[in-house]
């Protein structure tokens, strides 16, 4: 049951708005740590490809 981020009232599953006050409700609070982990790999990625290009093209 996820809770109201403003007046913290706890809310059926399914609902979109809180039954407390309408505000929007999260909707997708359990993935939050996966997308930050998905960031994180592509930038890693980049910064990967970045310095092997750097490599390649600076002068020795």
């Amino acid at each position: 049951m996820p809770n109201c981020l403003y007046c913290q009232q706890l809310n059926p599953p399914q609902e979109a708005e809180c039954s407390n006050c309408g505000m929007p409700l999260p909707a997708h609070a359990d993935t939050a740590g996966e997308r930050r982990q998905r960031k994180f790999l592509w930038f890693c990625i980049a910064l990967t490809i970045f310095c092997a290009v750097m490599i390649v093209w600076l002068p020795r």
